[in-house]
């Protein structure tokens, strides 16, 4: 049994009931060695990517609704399509014996020949999907909502995109690994050295020791420890803390970065399963949550202070919409980038600048 194939599966299914694939994988295939550690990534992203294709060849394939289907039988036709129609390098005898040895695995004998059946029909030739929501892999209100914000042209480039594996990208300051959009957002607080800076949303720190390359004088904050523990390298404090609530700080700053709590949709490449899982109600309690994290942000800003709002989100509720509510400033600058216009994740950002002392 290949083990990048029994990995892939283990996560799919953990993705399934709720985790995240970037962070399972960089866990979990930490035993496996280069090969099969990239084979599992490789079957796990491409399976949530193109999840809608293959769900539909599954129905084409067999006349039976993927959603019927018991989850490992689902997961494993979802990776023996996947790996006949979009990896040329893997033979279709391994792909097809592997995942009937993974349904045999799982308890599911029974339906080993159904899946074996299933992928000995699987071809390469062109199909006729039902809808572009299948063509493109994403469901129909997200298109919807980005062919309403940015046109169709647009919104199908940025969903063509999320189906392309993600550059890797080394931040020069840094040297830390750091999307070339989310580069782009620190150079809004035109930072200086002896500044005080605050970083609202912190963890996992890309931001953070980017700004600190500008030789500010700052201060970490983040709502978990867990995730502010590994930023214990740079050296600075680190502060445990709700951001949307009253904060414990009895000075102003210079300089504040807010890269907010956010739906994500502008890194669908990079965490693929986000689509799947994301809700319309819960852009709008993403909006709330941000807008108080603005508001305590604000009230943090030293005169003539300037504070960056910034998320990885396409969505004009997350960014438009919540600059629209923050008082008493004056944008100074707004950054948008979107996937397949630009390279890199999709990012939203503004630079507010206080027009007054803030009360």
């Amino acid at each position: 049994m290949s083990p990048a194939r029994l990995l892939a599966i283990e996560i799919l299914a953990a993705v399934e009931g709720g985790g995240y694939a970037s962070d399972l994988l960089a866990v979990r295939s930490a035993p496996l060695d280069s090969r099969d550690a990239g084979l599992a990534s490789e079957i796990v992203m491409g399976v949530l990517r193109y999840q809608s294709q293959l769900d539909f060849l599954i129905a084409h394939y067999s006349g039976k609704p993927a959603a019927r289907l018991d989850a490992p039988v689902r997961l494993a036709l979802r990776m023996g399509i996947y790996q006949l129609r979009y990896l040329e390098r893997i033979p279709a005898h391994a792909a097809v014996s592997e995942s009937v040895e993974l349904v045999k695995r799982a308890r599911k004998r029974s339906a080993a020949p159904f899946v074996n059946a299933v992928l000995r029909k699987v071809r390469r030739d062109p199909v006729a999907w039902p809808g572009r929501d299948v063509e493109l892999s994403h469901p129909e209100w997200i298109l919807d909502r980005w062919e309403k914000q940015y046109g169709r042209a647009a919104a199908e480039a940025i969903a063509r995109a999320n189906l392309r594996v993600p550059e890797t990208y080394v931040n020069p300051e840094t040297a830390r690994i750091q999307d070339i959009g989310a580069q782009s957002i620190v150079p809004l607080l035109q930072l200086e050295a002896g500044q005080t800076f605050l970083d609202l949303c912190a963890a996992p720190g890309n931001k953070t020791a980017q700004a600190l390359a500008a030789g500010v004088r700052g201060i970490a904050a983040d709502v978990h420890w867990h995730r502010l523990a590994p930023m214990k390298a740079l050296g600075i404090p680190l502060v445990v803390m709700d951001g949307t609530r009253p904060l414990p700080f009895r000075r102003q700053f210079d300089r504040i970065l807010i890269d907010a709590p956010c739906s994500g949709t502008g890194t669908l490449a990079r965490n693929p399963e986000i689509k799947w899982r994301l809700e319309p109600a819960d852009i709008a309690d993403l909006h709330a949550r941000q807008v108080a994290l603005c508001e305590q942000g604000w009230r943090a800003l030293a005169p003539g202070g300037l504070l960056v709002y910034a998320t990885c989100s396409l969505e004009r509720e997350e960014n438009e919409d919540v600059i629209a509510a923050v008082p008493a400033g004056f944008v100074v600058e707004t950054l948008t980038r979107l996937p397949g216009r630009e390279p890199g994740d999709g990012f939203f950002a503004a630079a507010i600048k206080a027009s007054r002392p803030i009360a």
